[in-house]
C-alpha cells in the first residue's frame, strides 16, 4: 500500500490499517526511526488520561464532602 506525504508533512493512515489496529481519532502514536524505516506504534493511555474529562460537571467533591460531614456527625453522636 502506498501513501503520499502532504506538503505540510502529514500522512493519512488508510482505514484498513486503522481498523486492523483498532485506532481512531485521538489515538496517541509513538513514532520512531529504526533502520531507515518509520515505525508508528499506538500507545495505551494512562489511567489519568482515560479518566480525564469523564466526570466533568459531576459534583464529586461536593458529594464526598457531604458524606464526610455526615460521617463526622454520626461519629459525634455515638
Amino acid at each position: 500500500m502506498l501513501i503520499k506525504l502532504s506538503a505540510d508533512g502529514y500522512i493519512v493512515l488508510p482505514k484498513t490499517i486503522r481498523d486492523a489496529l483498532g485506532i481512531g481519532p485521538g489515538t496517541v502514536l509513538k513514532i520512531d526511526c529504526q533502520e531507515q524505516k518509520i515505525v508508528l506504534e499506538p500507545v495505551s493511555p494512562s489511567v489519568i488520561d482515560r479518566l480525564y474529562g469523564k466526570f466533568a460537571g459531576e459534583p464529586l467533591l461536593t458529594d464526598l464532602e457531604a458524606e464526610h460531614r455526615h460521617e463526622l456527625l454520626r461519629e459525634n453522636r455515638a
